[in-house]
């Protein structure tokens, strides 16, 4: 099945921090346990200011949280090339300078 936009940021949360081995109490520098459990749960949608607190305590960059969210369900290293690829190829056009300018 496939985990509705809302809730892709909560697994990706859930795995970063599952990855990292650190408690929802871990983050208490930058945010309380049950804001913690919302997020995971779907409850509650970070910011960017909170995804990069977050990205902070699990020593990641926020991208990787972001790009965590948009992998399908079961990711191979394959989709999170193509994943990648994609983002990369969509900042470079969009960072091009405008010819009629």
């Amino acid at each position: 099945m496939k985990t509705p936009p809302k809730n892709r940021f909560s697994r990706a949360l859930r795995t970063a921090r599952a990855a990292r081995k650190i408690s929802q109490e871990g983050f208490g520098e930058v945010s309380g346990r049950t804001y913690i459990s919302q997020l995971e749960r779907g409850e509650r949608q970070a910011t960017l200011s909170k995804i990069d607190d977050l990205a902070t305590v699990l020593a990641v960059h926020p991208g990787s949280l972001v790009l965590l969210s948009y992998l399908p369900d079961r990711p191979t290293p394959d989709a999170v090339d193509r994943l990648l690829a994609q983002i990369r190829r969509e900042a470079l056009h969009l960072l091009a300078p405008d010819p009629a300018t």
